[in-house]
Parts: C-alpha cells; sequence; structure tokens
C-alpha cells in the first residue's frame, strides 16, 4: 500500500503541502464538491480549501436540506462562481461569502439544476488573466479553470492583491508538474491496459472530434400485401430522423413500397399524409449518406434502426450502440432510453425531428453527451491513480 499524505492525501513523493500558503482572507469561501470529484487524485479543491483557512469544504450533490446553505443562499451578500456570471466588482451587495462548485462542467450545471436555491443566488465569473495551466486535463472552454485557479482569480478580483493570490497556485504548479513527469515515465503497455479497463474506452475518439457521430433514429412501416390475410408482416424504413452533436440535423420521410400497416402513423406520432406523400427511397439514402459523409459515425440506442439500414441497402457504416455503452457504464440494463438517461443523470433533451424519432434522436444527444463526460471523468482517474 502507498504511504499517502494524511492532509493533501497525495502520495508521499507528490505532496504538495510544503508549498501551500496559508491566506486569511475577508471573503468566506464555501467549495461544494461533486463526490465524483472527491476521487480524482489530481483535482484541486482540497488544495484551495487547504490554502484558506476561511473555507470550508462540503461533499454532495442536493443540498436543498441542508441549513448552512441555506442560510448562505438566503444572504445577499453571498455569490456562486460560475462562468459567465458578471464580474465580481458589478454594482450590488458587497461579497462576503464566495460558493464554489467543484466539479466537470457538465456537474457544476447539473448540480445548480438540483438545488433552486443555489441556482437563484447571484452569479460572478471571473476573466482568466493567463490560459489555465491544467495541462492534465482538457477543459471544454478556454474560459474554465482548475477550482484552485478559479477560486486564486476571484479572491483577487474581490479583495484585490492578485501576487499575495497566486502564492496558492505554487502547488499546483507543482502537482502539475510531477504528474506530468510520472506520465512521461510511464511506460505504454501500463498506460494501454489502464485505458482499456474503461468500459467507455470506444468514445475515446470521439471526445475530440465529437462532431463525427450522427445520431440517428427510424421508423418501420409493417407493411401487409393486399390480400395476404395473416401473412407475416415486413418491415420497412418510411421516417428517419438524424442530428450532430454540432446541430446539424437531417430528415426523411420515405414514400412506403408497400401499403402501410394500420397503426403506423399513431406508432410512429407522424401525420399519415407526411408518410405517403415521402420521397424515393434511393433519394432519401442518398441525401442521407451526404449527411453522414467520409469518416462519419452511426451512433443509436440498439441495433434496429442500423438493420433498418442495412436492409434498405445502406451496408454497415461504423456504428456506436448508446445502449450497450450505458450498460456497460450502469452495469445494468438499462431499458428504454428516457430511463436510461435518467439512470446516467443526464440533460433535459429537445427534439430534433417529428414525432417519436425525433425525440429519440434528442435523447441519444443528451446520451452522447453525458458518456463523453463520463468517459473523460475515467480517462483522469485513471491517470490519476497511476
Amino acid at each position: 500500500m502507498r504511504d499517502v499524505c494524511w492532509r493533501c492525501r497525495r502520495p508521499r513523493p507528490v505532496c504538495y503541502c510544503a508549498l501551500l500558503p496559508s491566506l486569511p482572507t475577508r471573503t468566506r469561501v464555501v467549495l461544494l464538491q461533486h463526490p465524483r470529484e472527491r476521487k480524482v487524485g489530481i483535482g484541486t479543491a482540497r488544495m484551495a480549501h487547504l490554502a484558506l483557512p476561511n473555507s470550508e469544504l462540503h461533499e454532495g450533490v442536493v443540498f436543498e436540506d441542508d441549513a448552512r446553505i441555506a442560510a448562505l443562499a438566503s444572504d445577499p451578500t453571498t455569490a456562486v462562481l460560475f462562468p459567465g456570471g458578471d464580474a465580481p466588482a458589478a454594482g450590488g451587495a458587497p461579497v462576503r461569502s464566495l460558493i464554489v462548485l467543484d466539479g466537470t462542467w457538465w456537474q457544476a450545471r447539473k448540480m445548480l439544476a438540483l438545488n433552486p436555491r443555489l441556482a437563484s443566488v447571484r452569479r460572478i465569473g471571473v476573466t482568466p488573466r493567463a490560459p489555465g495551466n491544467y495541462r492534465i486535463r482538457k477543459e471544454p472552454r478556454p474560459e474554465c479553470l482548475a477550482t484552485v485557479e478559479a477560486v486564486a482569480s476571484a479572491l483577487a478580483a474581490l479583495e484585490g492583491e492578485p501576487a499575495r493570490f497566486d502564492e496558492m497556485l505554487r502547488a499546483f504548479t507543482f502537482m502539475v508538474d510531477r504528474q506530468i513527469e510520472h506520465q512521461a515515465r510511464s511506460k505504454a503497455p501500463r498506460r494501454r491496459r489502464a485505458q482499456a479497463a474503461s468500459p467507455l474506452a470506444p468514445l475515446r475518439p470521439y471526445r475530440v472530434e465529437p462532431a463525427r457521430v450522427v445520431l440517428v433514429d427510424g421508423g418501420a412501416s409493417s407493411g401487409w400485401p393486399a390480400g395476404a390475410g395473416a401473412a407475416e408482416p415486413t418491415s420497412e424504413l418510411v421516417h428517419l430522423v438524424a442530428c450532430r452533436p454540432s446541430g446539424e440535423r437531417f430528415e426523411a420521410f420515405l414514400r412506403p413500397r408497400r401499403p402501410l400497416g394500420p397503426s403506423v402513423a399513431h406508432q410512429l406520432e407522424v401525420p399519415e399524409d407526411r408518410l405517403r406523400g415521402g420521397e424515393d427511397v434511393s433519394t432519401a439514402l442518398a441525401r442521407f449518406r451526404a449527411f453522414v459523409g467520409d469518416g462519419g459515425v452511426l451512433g443509436a440506442w440498439g441495433t434496429f434502426t442500423l438493420d433498418l439500414l442495412a436492409q434498405e441497402g445502406l451496408g454497415r457504416p461504423p456504428s456506436l450502440d448508446l445502449r450497450d455503452l450505458c450498460a456497460r457504464h450502469l452495469r445494468r440494463r438499462p431499458g428504454g432510453i428516457a430511463n436510461g438517461a435518467q439512470a446516467l443523470l443526464a440533460g433535459e433533451p429537445a427534439a430534433r425531428g417529428s414525432g417519436r424519432a425525433g425525440r429519440t434522436v434528442g435523447w441519444l444527444e443528451v446520451v452522447l453527451a453525458r458518456l463523453l463526460d463520463l468517459a473523460g471523468e475515467d480517462d483522469v482517474a485513471a491517470r490519476g491513480a497511476a
């Protein structure tokens, strides 16, 4: 077992306690740490807490019943540090208590959504004086900083003396440098083993290029040949919706080649005349091929839509089964896509087209975003544990 510093909770060889200052502040800093972030060895909320005697560190996701947080939220001198807020010096009451959400960008947004009291508190933001130094962790936006960097910048703006709060960053720079040195010394096979351990490893290429993924769902008609009576139905694709995470959308109604089943329009939640007046299947699929483009990867919930596309002659392009990836992460069957998204704590969807397929593609969008975020967390945790 590795010898770990009880104070900073880092292995002794990379303990940063000797570099931590003790900085008195007028502002009370209250750090709310997402439980997942506590497990990340290279997190910085504890670093900020140890450097600031006038600070608190709480762990959790929902704080609506926490009396301390409720009191802070009702105080007009409290502010929440959050990207996109007003500048710290913007009018109103002075900031005496600063609440800081510690987690990934997605986790911070989710914490606000689950805590109406916190969401109602005024927000302040900071403009970084220089790019963040979190070279061992990818941030989603240029203005996003490590928690300790964000706190130092906010306190510098609220209390002045930027150089004094820059002292908080010495330990942070040390931690980043040591982690990079460790990664450089590690042997490639060990890194590959650590990466392969993640059930979300197939998503790694798309964290860098999410626009390659085309999220798709289709609706089928069970056509009954005239006079067939009890004949078995034959499914054919009649509705197709797709979108990219970048916002590009595709939709096609494909004219049925056989008589429509009796309740197809109702099941697909689209007008029957739209189905009957749809475009020729070859034209629709040509448009879809152009939309996917070279290098595109289809993302679907299960294989039903992919099977329909293959049946119509599209072949089998590279694909991601988001239902399977969701099951791997949850270690259980997720059920329907709405249940899977809820289990992942994904965001709320927006329909990306007509009917049931458009709604499903909206769910696919939030599921993919959440799975990509979780894949990034897995990678960070693996590097921190290395």
